[in-house]
């Protein structure tokens, strides 16, 4: 079967300060994804971007983590797909996602940015929002004008736990997804109790 992503994108902000807080969720999938089949990251300056390139089942894949920083992201993703000729279609991203909490993945096709700067950048720099995302849950402050310190702190060790949880979980499923049985997925996510809170 023919696959429906050509490029997973990971988002999140380079250098080792923000390595390890909520908002790197995205680029903590994207390496596991990159660990679990054997390819390694290599920087590419025309991306502005770290690399990797798979035959993941048996189909050529790109994996990509923006070294622009969150706020820029979409000006590494835009550069490789015009590059590749990579429809926003065959996009698949992978972010932090606030509305859920740790433990919960969700997949979602097309829709506004949420208040996302790395999504809202990639709607502007892609000029279209149709690309697909895994929502990683890292949780909420409760207060809005504390989102910006809680997605740059780092997660408490079961917190961390709960979300690398759901990312196993997300790549487990993922021959599915690059197949575009993208209807089972979601119902597996949402059902599935190895999931954690919803």
């Amino acid at each position: 079967m023919s696959i429906r992503f050509r490029l997973v994108v990971g988002l999140g902000n380079p250098t080792t300060k923000y390595e390890k807080t909520r908002h790197n969720a995205g680029f903590w999938f994207v390496d596991e994804l990159a660990s679990s089949y054997g390819v390694p990251f290599r920087e590419d300056r025309r991306f502005e971007g770290l690399v990797a390139t798979s035959e993941l089942e048996n189909e050529s894949v790109l994996l990509l983590k923006p070294m622009t920083f969150m706020n820029r992201s979409g000006q590494s993703v835009a550069a490789l797909a015009r590059y590749y000729k990579i429809g926003v279609e065959q996009i698949l991203v992978a972010h932090d996602e606030l509305d859920f909490a740790p433990g919960v993945a969700r997949l979602k096709c097309g829709g506004g940015h949420g208040g996302h700067n790395g999504l809202r950048d990639l709607i502007d720099k892609l000029g279209a929002a149709g690309f697909c995302r895994i929502r990683i849950g890292i949780g909420h402050p409760g207060n809005r004008d504390d989102v910006v310190p809680y997605v740059l702190g780092k997660p408490g060790s079961d917190e961390r736990e709960s979300i690398d949880r759901a990312i196993f979980r997300v790549i487990e499923l993922f021959p599915a997804i690059l197949q575009g049985d993208l209807g089972a997925v979601t119902s597996c996510l949402h059902n599935d109790s190895r999931i954690g809170a919803s």
